[in-house]
């Protein structure tokens, strides 16, 4: 076999392969086997036709597309590996030319990972948000919890802001009760936003036994985007009341004995979230900036693939699970369906050039990932998709999903290389310190990449 490479543009080749007649023997023979298998002819045993007789019976022509057809993949294959070809996704085949007893010529076009040179990129330098935690910052974390701890007691008044109301709701679409527009003994606490727009205005100033009627959009339901007719009947009233702030308090919400002590960790957990913020912000301000250093020439059938993909798994995936479909979507969102698929266009190829830019320093840092790395970043994964351990396991496993979390894991630490290597200062222009956390530059890739383990997975 023969073979020889024709560079069609930064991202795309062609292969021109030349085979000996010889070299298809394998083939040929088992194509007169398989044929064998699928015809009878009488006279003969089922198998045991000669091959003159497949010939003359079902064709030459017939024998030679099965064992091109088995051929072409081992030859293409051989041909790639021969020119030490990185290729991406399926080759176009064309046989230019097949003659009996004599020669197989065919081409391949397909796309490759462009070469890229990562220059320097010890000189980054990025800011972040300093890690700042006001008195007001703790004095709200406090508050939220106080809230969790709060009681109720009826009341015989008009239903106030704060107050908790059971209602009963029934809703009219054209003076038609819907029928899955009926509810009954719902709790709502006025003011909260969690169910219909206008319901807070209706309910204050109704007592217990009282009712009123407003006009809402439905947000969800059979009749979703429509105005309905909506009557809400408040069945009880109650006053919300907050646990005193004092040490008693801080005994019953935390494991803690007094108010302070509850306050000190309050500002500790908030501090450890802006810190882990921080780096996020960090890893994603490097990773911008490393993109801006180098040239990436993008597929133009990878990208297009890649745009499809994201369009698919959020119209069947995530708005699925919502009840949304896209136009709602874009409604809610306020934007135009082209300015959607620009936006969706920049993403992919943010995440194509990340994942050939990190794949090209993994490779040149020469970084393994360990089994003791994956197995953290699978737990990792397994938490944030709701599945268990194992579960997540199996389903990467069966899904041939490894590959691809040791891809984020090995990009991970190769971005970890060059957060490290860069200068990060905050906003008051101190020198920020971060902490080695390859898991976290593992998200931080992914959630550029957007890949879609979890639908895949989840498929």
């Amino acid at each position: 076999m023969k073979s020889a490479v024709e560079t069609l543009n930064p991202t795309r080749v062609r292969l021109t392969v030349e085979v000996p007649f010889e070299e298809l023997k394998d083939s040929l023979d088992a194509a007169y086997k398989k044929i064998n298998q699928q015809v009878t002819v009488k006279g003969f045993r089922k198998g045991k036709i000669p091959a003159r007789v497949i010939d003359q019976r079902f064709g030459r022509g017939a024998v030679l597309e099965e064992a091109v057809n088995d051929a072409l993949p081992k030859f293409y294959t051989e041909a790639v590996n021969e020119a030490e070809l990185n290729v991406l996704g399926q080759p176009e085949v064309d046989i230019t030319e097949l003659k009996d007893n004599e020669t197989l010529n065919f081409t391949a076009e397909v796309d490759i990972r462009p070469a890229i040179e990562i220059p320097d990129y010890s000189g980054i330098e990025v800011e972040v948000d300093a890690v700042e935690v006001s008195d007001e910052d703790v004095d709200k974390a406090v508050e939220e919890l106080r809230g969790r701890f709060a009681s109720t007691s009826p009341v015989e008044r008009a239903a106030e802001d704060g107050d908790v109301v059971t209602i009963d709701l029934e809703a009219k679409v054209e003076g038609e009760v819907l029928e899955d527009g009926v509810a009954s003994g719902v709790s709502y606490t006025i003011g909260s936003g969690e169910l219909l727009d206008g319901i807070d205005d209706a309910v204050k100033g109704v007592e217990a036994g009282g009712e009123a009627t407003f006009t809402s959009q439905l947000k969800g339901g059979s009749a979703e985007g429509k105005d309905a007719e909506i009557t809400v009947k408040v069945t009880q009233v109650a006053k919300r009341e907050l646990p005193e702030l004092d040490d008693d308090f801080a005994q019953l919400a935390s494991e803690f004995d007094t108010l302070d002590e509850l306050k000190a960790d309050s500002r500790k957990r908030l501090e450890n979230m802006k810190q882990y913020d921080q780096a996020t912000q960090a890893q994603e301000r490097v990773l911008e900036k490393l993109l801006e250093l180098v040239e990436v020439p993008v597929p133009e059938k990878l990208l297009a693939d890649e745009i499809q993909t994201r369009k698919h798994n959020l119209e069947h995936h995530q708005l699925g699970q919502m009840g949304l479909d896209l136009a709602k979507y874009l409604e809610i969102q306020g934007k135009t369906e082209e300015e959607f698929d620009a936006e969706t266009g920049e993403q992919a190829v943010k995440g194509i050039k990340t994942q050939f830019v990190l794949d090209e320093l993994v490779n040149k840092e020469k970084l393994n990932v360990s089994q003791e790395e994956l197995t953290e970043h699978l737990m990792r994964r397994a938490q944030s998709s709701g599945m268990s351990p194992d579960q997540f396991a199996q389903a990467v496993v069966e899904g041939g999903q490894v590959p691809m979390l040791v891809g984020e894991v090995a990009r991970g630490k190769a971005l970890a290389v060059v957060v490290e290597a860069a200068t990060v200062k905050d906003t008051n222009g101190e020198v920020v310190d971060l902490e080695d956390d390859e898991d976290e530059t593992a998200e931080t890739v992914e959630a550029a990449e957007s890949t879609e383990a979890e639908e895949k997975t989840e498929a």
